[in-house]
């Protein structure tokens, strides 16, 4: 039975998925966190930029470092990973074998997003196309309306740790 997960959140920009993500990879010990938004900062940022593909090889080579060096828990967050070609295509692309993966989507209302956009300082125009689009097939979904960060890594750890407890009293096979 595999003991790593590797924890995959995705949503809009402006859901609280790096800060929620943040919360959770403190709440374990052992852990190791990836913003996939590290693995392509980039000036100027273009979504037709060619070359942004280039980033799910060095998401994937994060990953596969941090489970192959033990983490038991590797927390990754990333918009890019609610496109089930891009998430595929990372997931592929780690080396590391037997860990369990753990998906959550966080959505929120359209006020919401915009509220959060804007009191972020953002001065480009909302989009809500991420915020349209389906949950990853088989993820987890969680509104983050009217919750704070502190509850939405809270929920996210309640579907985890009670995921472990299935695995821990299920017959050994």
């Amino acid at each position: 039975m595999p003991n790593q997960k590797l924890i995959i959140i995705s949503g809009s920009p402006c859901v609280g998925k790096t800060t929620a993500a943040d919360l959770l990879f403190q709440s374990y010990e052992n852990s190791a966190f990836l913003d996939g938004d590290w693995c392509w900062c980039v000036n100027p940022f273009s979504i037709s930029d060619p070359r942004l593909r280039n980033s799910d090889k060095s998401m994937s080579f994060v990953l596969s470092n941090y489970l192959n060096s033990g983490f038991d828990y590797v927390v990754f967050s990333s918009v890019v990973a609610m496109y089930e070609s891009i998430r595929e295509s990372i997931l592929k692309g780690i080396t590391a074998d037997n860990f369990e993966t753990v998906g959550f989507t966080l959505t929120c209302s359209e006020e919401t997003l915009a509220s959060r956009h804007k009191s972020r300082g953002d001065k480009n125009e909302v989009s809500y196309h991420w915020l349209r689009l389906p949950p990853y097939p088989g993820d987890n979904v969680i509104n983050t309306d009217g919750k704070t960060p502190e509850q939405v890594a809270g929920e996210m750890k309640m579907i985890i740790d009670a995921a472990d407890m299935t695995v821990a009293k299920s017959p050994m096979q």
